[in-house]
């Protein structure tokens, strides 16, 4: 089938925006010229895209099949325009990341003050999501880094394989468990993950990386815990056990402040919590843009 990839690129904008008249606007052709190419493109391919009425517009289920596929290929070919801007200099461009909020403030915060000065003129782009979200996002291609937290056998590295995306290594994560004044007579005791069956819990919520490697070392042990607390902010574990709500589940790089200041302390275990790694991973399916390869080297060269 031979179609006109300027009918796919009409379709796009109307689809993106769910109006004839934005899309003729962005394209800054005539709304009869943008109809008019939508009606082609429906003859070519034997299928109705959208169905229209007097105040609305949507996507039939053909046309958001459709659109799922050239979303991805409009986002590629924009990233290699970028790349081909980025080839010439750095004094324009854009780098697109996403990070979880943990992330972005306890990892990525120097280095994107490094970049912003090193490179004051590439626009920053900064996607709050989890770490699954994340690594769909680079497979989409709707990125170009995620930095996420990695484990083992995670539906993560699953995807990486299936979809050959690439991992970049970072810092190791070390998980322990916290907790506050409150249960300070813990502290000279040496505990073992049976015994904080006994104590409230407070972890991650679940669909991320910590919750599942919090379950998968339980189920390692055949302990079974119920969550007291499940949230989605690592920081709101922090400061629930500070005032004495539980006992937390947290990496410790994340804590070393609360540690110093006594605020929180660390409980003992018998059984060793293996250490896990952030990472950074891109789409080796296409080629990364110059600011984003700076941005990694600015990490790893540190490391």
């Amino acid at each position: 089938m031979d179609i006109n990839f300027e009918l796919y690129k009409v379709f796009y904008h109307v689809a993106k925006t769910l109006s004839f008249s934005e899309a003729s606007s962005q394209l800054h052709i005539s709304q009869s010229a943008v109809s008019q190419s939508i009606r082609l493109l429906e003859d070519r391919i034997n299928s109705r895209l959208f169905s229209r009425t007097t105040k609305q517009v949507k996507l039939t289920p053909e046309g958001t099949m459709l659109f799922s596929f050239i979303e991805q290929a409009y986002q590629f070919i924009k990233t290699g325009e970028r790349n081909l801007q980025d080839i010439h200099s750095l004094t324009r461009g854009e780098l697109r990341i996403a990070a979880s909020d943990t992330l972005c403030r306890y990892y990525l915060l120097p280095y994107l003050k490094q970049f912003n000065k090193q490179y004051p003129h590439i626009k920053i782009n900064i996607t709050n999501r989890t770490s699954p979200v994340c690594t769909e996002l680079v497979r989409k291609g709707l990125v170009d880094i995620s930095f996420v937290n990695l484990l083992h056998e995670s539906p993560i590295h699953q995807r990486e394989r299936d979809t050959k995306l690439t991992i970049t290594k970072l810092n190791i994560i070390q998980d322990v468990f916290v907790a506050g004044k409150d249960y300070r007579k813990l502290q000279q005791l040496t505990l073992s993950l049976k015994d904080l069956e006994n104590y409230p819990i407070l972890v991650l919520e679940k669909n991320t990386v910590t919750r599942s490697y919090f379950d998968a070392i339980l189920k390692s042990y055949d302990i079974f815990i119920t969550p007291e607390i499940e949230l989605g902010s690592i920081d709101l574990l922090i400061d629930l056990a500070y005032i004495g709500l539980g006992i937390a589940f947290v990496p410790k790089e994340y804590i070393a402040a609360h540690l110093e200041s006594e605020h929180l302390f660390l409980l003992t275990l018998k059984e060793a919590i293996p250490p896990r790694y952030l990472g950074a991973i891109t789409n080796s399916t296409v080629p990364l843009p110059v600011a984003a390869q700076k941005f990694i080297n600015l990490i790893t060269d540190t490391l």
